[in-house]
Formats: C-alpha cells, structure tokens, sequence
C-alpha cells in the first residue's frame, strides 16, 4: 500500500473554534523509502493566529497575507494524497483540522487508513515521551535543526521515525504471516488501524521454554530458602 507522511501546522489548538490550517505537508513512502514525491503549501488562514501557536511555529498572519487559501489548494493536496495511507504524529489533531477545512471548502472528509506514530511510541514505549523530538532522540535522528515547528521538516521528522519503529517487520516473516487489523479513521480521526506480525514458536522451541521456566522455578525456591535462613540467623 501507497504511504503518505502528513503534517500541518495550525492558528490554534480547535477547529470547532474557528482556528485553521496555515501549512501543510505531506510526503511519499516508497518501498519503505522517503521518495522524491512532496506536496507543501503555505496557506492563508483569514484570520489571526494564537499568540501560543505562533511561538511554535513562528508564522504570522503578515508573513501568509499572500499564500493561497485552502479551498484552493484542495484539490492538488486530495490527488496527492490518493487512496493511501497516511502516517501523522496525534492524528486525530491533523485529522480534525483536515476534515474541517474540507467541509468549509464542501469537500467530503478524508477516509483513508491511518497509522497515528504516537500511539505506535506509546504502545512501544509507555510512559516515556513520546513527542517528536523524543523519538529522534530515541532513534538517533538529527533533529538539531529542528528550532521551531514546520509541517514539511516534521514530515521528513517523522518518516525516519516511523521507519525506525517498524524496522524490520517485513524481514521477521513472508507476506503469508501477516496479519492485518483493518481499522479505519472516520470523519473525526478516532479509529486507528496497524498491521501487526504474528511470530509462532515450533514445538521445540516450546519444550525449551518450558524446560527454562521450570529451572527458573527451582532457582527461585532455592533463593526464597536461603533468604529466609539469612533473616532468622
């Protein structure tokens, strides 16, 4: 399946309060591989932008008085992105934004399948941070660069991110053994759907199992015995 890294950058913190969308990028997987393949835009939102949102991301309303509105950019941004599926860091945060602009612009929402990278790092990493700029850290990725937010330079963030968690699923088994959990985001970006890998032991890697655990038993029976004689003497 066709992947597609997304991110924007935003007036605020809610569409339901009228903030919107001021850039968007998103970028194309290949083969597991960041390919030549981008779509970035700069985007006139109409209105102010939070005090709290521009010390993020260092836009001003005076810097995007120029930059096209997203009804026009709408189009060019749906072919891009296809039928694919989208990797986006809180995904339900980009979604909402996505899907309102799309409704102001009297488009449909997005239906494509999606992988939210930050409940992957939670699965994988729980209670650890787990925003951007953790997990280049954790995957030793140079993010030193990275002074404020922008959409296109979270993308090409993100994608090695993304690559880094999931290397090596496709050489643990072949097609056959995989297993996908076919869930899909709906209008408002709740649902997340991931493919997962089953790796099944053989009889005999069972029978070493239960050989270690029982070894493991006696050990700790044995252990238990000499605390209790080292509390009493």
């Amino acid at each position: 399946m066709r992947q597609v890294v997304l991110d924007t950058e935003t007036t605020g913190l809610d569409p339901k309060q009228g903030h919107r969308i001021i850039e968007v990028a998103a970028i194309e997987l290949d083969g597991r591989k960041v390919s030549e393949r981008m779509f970035h835009r700069y985007l006139n939102p109409e209105r102010e932008i939070d005090e709290g949102a521009a010390a993020v991301h260092g836009l001003t309303l005076d810097r995007l008085q120029d930059e096209p509105k997203f009804a026009e950019i709408a189009p060019a941004l749906l072919e891009f992105i296809g039928d694919a599926q989208l990797i986006i860091h809180n995904a339900p945060f980009d979604l909402g934004f996505l899907n309102a602009e799309l409704k102001l612009a009297g488009l449909p929402p997005l239906d494509n399948p999606v992988i939210d990278t930050l409940k992957v790092a939670k699965d994988l990493h729980p209670g650890k941070k787990n925003n951007l700029n953790a997990l280049c850290d954790r995957y030793f990725i140079d993010n030193s660069h990275r002074t404020l937010h922008g959409a296109l330079l979270d993308t090409e963030l993100l994608a090695e991110v993304y690559l880094g968690m999931t290397r090596g699923q496709e050489s643990l088994l072949g097609e056959e053994a995989a297993e996908e959990v076919g869930v899909q985001f709906g209008a408002t970006g709740e649902a997340i759907h991931l493919s997962v890998r089953v790796l099944c032991a053989d009889d005999e890697e069972l029978a070493l199992h239960e050989t270690q655990l029982a070894d493991i038993d006696k050990a700790s029976k044995g252990a238990c015995v000499w605390k209790k004689l080292a509390a009493e003497a």
